[in-house]
């Protein structure tokens, strides 16, 4: 019997990115689940819809079964697990995201992390991924999120196909309480990038809103980022190397 894995995101169910770890999902033998929100809902943390009913609609020719939600990533999983499938699946797969999920800052605002760590809350092995993006190649494919550039196609596809068979490297392994492993793979992914065990870096990025011509209203402005270390998800990117984090947050109730 196949594998079963349940494949969410925070850029939307349409976006390349989740199709591309679909078909690398199906590639190593899992039978696919996806449950995603309807459209982007990056950075927006472990959010739920708590004051709102939340839509649940058919989305086909997605892997073996699919669902567009129009909710958050903690939205979809919970909803999937709790009410779409049948049965649970072996393991929970969220991105592959839009860029890279790195620094603590982010990952504490990443729908992508969010989306792993409900998964977990299920007792369930749980996976993050996330691609790291140049500038304005982020800035292109966020844009048009559903085409993937040629040029990015086989890395995007290097790193899919790395994180299905992270996934599969789970699958019936005894399960440490809460705990999300996330892999940021650097643009240039192939199939012979080595892997480094990292730790989130700690930095500051100062002010992320900007003020605006009207007074005292805000727009979001990337702030900087000031400093990290040698050994942090960052810093194995810029190395050109897959940087391997695991959060674990079941660690306080084992001290």
């Amino acid at each position: 019997m196949k594998p079963s894995v349940l494949v969410t995101n925070d850029d939307g169910i349409d976006a390349a990115f989740i199709h591309a770890l679909v078909a690398a999902c199906e590639s190593e033998g899992f039978q696919v689940f996806v449950a995603a929100p309807s459209g982007e809902r990056s950075w927006i943390g472990r959010a739920f819809s708590r004051h709102r009913e939340v839509t649940v609609s058919a989305h086909p020719h997605l892997g073996h079964q699919a669902w567009s939600i129009d909710g958050t990533p903690s939205d979809c999983v919970n909803i999937a697990l709790g009410h779409l499938l049948s049965t649970k699946p072996d393991v929970v797969l969220s991105g592959m995201n839009i860029g890279f999920n790195a620094t603590i800052p982010l990952c504490l605002s990443s729908g992508t992390l969010a989306g792993a760590i409900e998964g977990s809350a299920w007792g369930l092995p749980a996976v993050a991924c996330s691609l790291d993006l140049e500038q304005s190649v982020f800035e292109k494919v966020h844009r048009t999120s559903a085409v993937c550039p040629p040029t990015l196609r086989p890395h995007l596809e290097a790193g899919c196909k790395h994180a299905a068979r992270f996934a599969k490297s789970l699958v019936g392994k005894p399960l440490p309480s809460m705990q999300i492993h996330s892999l940021n793979y650097p643009s240039t992914v192939t199939a012979e990038t080595k892997v480094e065990k990292s730790f989130p870096a700690i930095v500051r990025h100062g002010s992320l809103f900007k003020p605006s011509e009207m007074g005292y209203r805000f727009a979001w402005n990337d702030g900087e980022i000031v400093t990290h270390e040698k050994q942090t998800d960052l810093a194995v990117l810029e190395r050109g190397l897959i940087s391997h984090t695991i959060f674990d947050f079941g660690q306080a109730g084992r001290s």
